[in-house]
């Protein structure tokens, strides 16, 4: 379970073994691939998935990312018998440094530069419901149920970022709800509460996923990973700190190509075509 990041740019010469992995049009789709049971997460796919968000952090030809599971399911979590089993056999130290590793997972999900849009369709669950909610955006299908179900398996509810992020999307109230209980959030709470961006018909998600990650790639791509970084970093500032960092944030991005390029099409009554520089 020690970092490795042996995955490197070009994505494009790199096949996973532990999910499936696309490029197109400056999307990378990562699809989850254990369809027969449900996605679930391994040892290996953590740290799959950690080193190769990494690698996006060096990937010019990916501007927007999608994930989504195969065969109707997100993800149900973590495998019981292929890490909960071990789990139970583990010293502290083995322990603390799977749980490092995943909350890695999460870091680097954050880390990257390029927006993330979960598609999430049918069991969204454990670890499942993680990597959604480290996602920067999600769109949910009808039917999908999202759960953090740490403490069904008599673990608590603070599991990689969950007490942190989570209350900043539903609020603080509703987190708790979820985290204490383990129980199911249905698509339609998901969508009021402010989890998901939007919904879909039941097999509709990866779609919607995809074309909110084409106006993505189609848009300022370098001001989009400014905004990602932002958003992240704004967590820890005080309301004036974060004025002053958008202040020269801002002023950063009136120095690209695509902010004069924006304005160029608006005087000749054009539509901007982006290049992310």
């Amino acid at each position: 379970m020690k970092r490795q990041n042996a995955i490197t740019a070009p994505l494009k010469d790199f096949t996973p073994e532990h999910f499936r992995l696309s490029i197109e049009g400056g999307i990378a789709t990562v699809t989850l691939n254990r369809p027969e049971k449900k996605n679930p997460l391994t040892f290996e796919s953590y740290a799959e998935l950690r080193d190769t968000f990494h690698a996006l952090r060096f990937e010019d030809a990916v501007t927007a990312v999608v994930i989504t599971g195969a065969g109707g399911n997100f993800s149900s979590g973590g495998d019981v018998f292929e890490i909960i089993e071990p789990l139970t056999k583990m010293e502290a130290a083995e322990l603390h440094a799977f749980t490092t590793m995943t909350g890695d997972l999460v870091k680097e999900m954050r880390a990257c530069p390029q927006p993330i849009v979960a598609a999430v369709e049918g069991i969204c669950a454990g670890a499942g419901a993680i990597v959604a909610m480290a996602s920067d955006m999600r769109v949910g299908a009808a039917g999908a149920k999202v759960a953090f179900l740490f403490n069904r398996v008599g673990l608590a509810g603070c599991d990689m970022g969950a007490c942190a992020i989570l209350p900043r999307l539903i609020g603080q109230g509703r987190a708790s709800e979820l985290l204490y209980t383990g129980r199911f959030m249905s698509a339609e709470e998901g969508e009021r509460w402010g989890f998901f961006n939007r919904l879909t018909d039941r097999d509709g998600a990866l779609d919607a996923a995809t074309e909110l990650a084409k106006a993505l790639t189609e848009g300022p791509t370098y001001a989009n990973s400014v905004t990602k970084k932002m958003l992240q970093m704004e967590w820890a500032m005080g309301v004036e700190e974060a004025i002053d960092a958008e202040a020269i944030a801002q002023a950063l991005c009136m120095k690209t190509g695509d902010f004069r390029r924006a304005f160029e099409a608006f005087a000749a009554k054009q539509k901007p075509v982006f290049m992310g520089n």
